[in-house]
C-alpha cells in the first residue's frame, strides 16, 4: 500500500518521535498514580497531572489547567480553541492506574518502564497511560496549525469509579463541550489490527451475607443439624449458574447473540490464559459470551483461610458479586432481578443481607457520521487494512455521561490495548508499534475530519443517534 503525501509525512513524523513517546512513557509509568490515599501517596497523582498538563502545553494547547472533581481528584484540562467554522475534538484518557497487586508475581518492576521482547512493561503501560502517550504523539506530530478545535482531558480516579469526572462534566457541560469524541480507554482485538469498541456492559455490584447462627459452633458436637453458612452460601451462589456456566437469573435473556466480529475460541484461550484441557463457559459464542449476555462473577469471598481454619460451622458469610449486562438491560432491572434471585435461592431460611455497592448503564456507540468516516479511513491508511469492531465486557462510566450531557456528538472508543497487554493484572505491558500506529491514525483523523465534508451538527441536523437503552442511566455509584 503506497501511503499519499500526507499520510507519507505523518508516517515519518510519528516514526521519528517513537524514541520520545518511550520516555514521556517512562515518565508516566514512574509516578505510582494509584487514586487511592490509603495505599499510595496523593501526591503521586499530583505529580502524574502536572506532568500531563505540561506536556499537552508544550505540544500546543494554549488553555491548560488542573480542576478539582466532586471526588478530589484533578481532572487535567487542555484545549485549542476551534478556527471558526471547525469542529471541536474531544480526546479523553485517565492518568490514574490499578494497583500492582502482586508485586512479586512481576517479572519486572511495576513502576519502571522495561523493555522485553519487544514490550514495554510497567503499570499503567497501556490502561491507561499508553493512550495518553498515544494523543501526545498525535498532537506533537501535527504541530501548532491544528485545522479544527482539540480538548484533552486526563481523568484522575477512573480506576477507582469515584465519579469525580463524571460529576464534574455534569455540572461544566461546556468546557468539554465537542463535535466528537476520542475515548481512549479501549484497544484492538489483536495486535495490528485496528478496531472500534462499538458496546460496553453495565455492572451491578452487590455484597451478600448470609447469617445462620450466634456464633462458630464445634463441627463435631454440631455439624449435620446446624446450618452453616459458608454452605449455605457455595449453595447460593452454585445457582448463578447452570452446569455449562451460563447465567440463569430469571427475567435476564441469555440467548442474545454478538452479530459483528466473532473472537476465534483458540485465541480467547490463548488471550485469558485457560489452562490446557479446561472447558470455556456458557452455550454461545465467545463473542456471545462476552458481549451480548449476562455475566455474574464471584469477586471474593469472606471465609476463614486454609490455613489456620478450626473444626467450627461457620455463623456467616459474605461474598462480593459482579454482574455485568450488555446494552438493552436497564441496570436497575438487572439490581431488581439479581435480588429477586437471591431471596428465591436462599437455602434453610438463613438470614440474608444484600448491599448494593454500585452500578452502571450499558453503552453502544452510534456507528454513522463525518468523524467515524474519518477515523476509518485514518485507520486504515495507518494500519494498511480496514477496521474491525468488538464490544468490550468492561464498564466506561464516563461514555454514558458524555451521551447524556453531548447527545449529538460522535464517540468512538478505541485506543493501544490488546488482549495481551494483561491491563491490571501483574505484567502489563504494551506493544510500541500500537503506540505508533494508533497516534498516526489519531494525527490522520485530526487532520482530515474538516476535510472530509464535516458540517456542524447543530446547523445539520445530523445526529449519531449514540444509543443509550431505554430508562437506562448514568453510571453513579450509590451515595
Amino acid at each position: 500500500m503506497i501511503d499519499d503525501p500526507r499520510t507519507a509525512d505523518l508516517r515519518e513524523k510519528v516514526a521519528a518521535l517513537m524514541p520520545q513517546a518511550k520516555r514521556d512513557l517512562a515518565q508516566l509509568v514512574s509516578f505510582r498514580s494509584v487514586a487511592d490515599a490509603r495505599q499510595f501517596p496523593a501526591e503521586e497523582c499530583e505529580r502524574a497531572a502536572q506532568w500531563v498538563a505540561d506536556a499537552f502545553a508544550g505540544a500546543g494547547l494554549t488553555k491548560v489547567g488542573l480542576h478539582e472533581t466532586p471526588d478530589g481528584s484533578k481532572a487535567v484540562i487542555a484545549a485549542r480553541p476551534a478556527p471558526h467554522g471547525a469542529p471541536t475534538v474531544l480526546l479523553y484518557c485517565h492518568y490514574d492506574v490499578q494497583p500492582p497487586m502482586d508485586e512479586a508475581a512481576w517479572r519486572t518492576p511495576p513502576w519502571e518502564l522495561a523493555e522485553k521482547e519487544g514490550r514495554w512493561y510497567g503499570r499503567g503501560s497501556a490502561d491507561c497511560k499508553g493512550n495518553i502517550v498515544m494523543h501526545l504523539t498525535a498532537l506533537r506530530a501535527l504541530g501548532p496549525d491544528l485545522p479544527l478545535g482539540v480538548t484533552l482531558v486526563a481523568d484522575g480516579s477512573e480506576e477507582q469509579c469515584t465519579d469525580g469526572l463524571e460529576r464534574f462534566v455534569e455540572a461544566n457541560p461546556d468546557l468539554l463541550r465537542a463535535d466528537a469524541i476520542v475515548v481512549g480507554e479501549s484497544g484492538n482485538v489483536a495486535v495490528g489490527v485496528p478496531t472500534f469498541t462499538e458496546t460496553l456492559r453495565g455492572s451491578v455490584n452487590v455484597v451478600v451475607t448470609l447469617e445462620t447462627l450466634a456464633g462458630p459452633m464445634h463441627s463435631g458436637m454440631f455439624g449435620g443439624a446446624a446450618p452453616d453458612a459458608l454452605a449455605a452460601l457455595i449453595q447460593l451462589l452454585a445457582s448463578l449458574r447452570d452446569k455449562r456456566g451460563n447465567t440463569t437469573i430469571a427475567g435476564l435473556r441469555t440467548d442474545q447473540v454478538w452479530p459483528g466480529v466473532q473472537y476465534p475460541c483458540e485465541q480467547f484461550h490463548a488471550d485469558a490464559r485457560v489452562l490446557g484441557g479446561v472447558e470455556l463457559t456458557g452455550d454461545g459464542t465467545v463473542a456471545d459470551m462476552l458481549w451480548a449476555r449476562p455475566a455474574l462473577t464471584v469477586l471474593g469471598i469472606d471465609a476463614p483461610a486454609v490455613a489456620g481454619s478450626a473444626a467450627a460451622i461457620q455463623p456467616i458469610a459474605r461474598a462480593r458479586l459482579n454482574l455485568r449486562i450488555p446494552p438493552g438491560i436497564d441496570p436497575r432491572y438487572a439490581h431488581t432481578a439479581l435480588v429477586a434471585h437471591l431471596e428465591a435461592n436462599t437455602p434453610w431460611q438463613a438470614k440474608l443481607t444484600i448491599e448494593l455497592e454500585s452500578f452502571g448503564a450499558p453503552f453502544e456507540s452510534g456507528t454513522g457520521g463525518p468523524a467515524r468516516a474519518a477515523m476509518e479511513a485514518a485507520l486504515a491508511a495507518s494500519y494498511g487494512r480496514p477496521a474491525t469492531t468488538q464490544g468490550q465486557g468492561g464498564s466506561i462510566p464516563q461514555c454514558n455521561v458524555f451521551a447524556d450531557t453531548y447527545p449529538d456528538a460522535e464517540i468512538m472508543l478505541l485506543g493501544v490495548e490488546e488482549p495481551t497487554c494483561l491491563i491490571h493484572a501483574p505484567n502489563e505491558s504494551v506493544d510500541p508499534k500500537e503506540i505508533e500506529r494508533m497516534a498516526l491514525a489519531e494525527a490522520l483523523f485530526l487532520a482530515t475530519y474538516r476535510s472530509q465534508g464535516y458540517s456542524s451538527v447543530a446547523s445539520s441536523g445530523w445526529s449519531t443517534r449514540n444509543s443509550v437503552p431505554a430508562g437506562a442511566i448514568s453510571t453513579r455509584r450509590p451515595k
